[in-house]
């Protein structure tokens, strides 16, 4: 998969050099269709690129989100996971039992972020939603 030359120009206009891992890490997420666990990551990269080591794929994952380049995703209890950034908002529905998480973009913040930014003083620039629950298999196993 192709990465696009916006994120190639923000890695070079932040200063960072287009190694070979990171581009390969960059396909590799950008080829996912869901999120991604750092292991997971690595365990796709290493087949590529067999000297490349998991301290690289964290190092680069936490450029890429610092960039904006990839939604980072806490899962409660389970490791981080990431996701190719999307150019509009999206939510993530996360399972506390499993780590399974769904995301969504069929929501709208827009009033209660007006609301808060005039009740706090604060100007808002960005939000993030994250809902915790159990998905449907944990639910139905007990």
């Amino acid at each position: 998969m192709p990465i696009p030359k916006e994120n190639l120009a923000l890695l070079k206009g932040n200063r960072h050099k287009l190694t070979p891992q990171r581009k390969a890490i960059m396909r590799i997420l950008l080829a996912s269709p869901g999120h991604l666990t750092p292991a997971a990551i690595y365990e796709q990269v290493i087949r590529r690129n067999p000297r490349i080591s998991l301290v690289t794929v964290y190092r680069t994952l936490n450029i890429l989100a610092e960039l904006g380049l990839v939604c980072d995703l806490r899962t409660g209890t389970h490791s981080k996971s990431y996701v190719a950034g999307n150019a509009e908002h999206h939510g993530h529905i996360i399972c506390t039992n499993c780590g399974r998480v769904v995301d969504f973009t069929a929501y709208n913040l827009e009033d209660l972020e007006q609301q808060l930014a005039a009740d706090s003083g604060y100007h808002i620039s960005d939000h993030r939603l994250d809902l915790y629950g159990r998905c449907p298999a944990c639910a139905a196993s007990g």
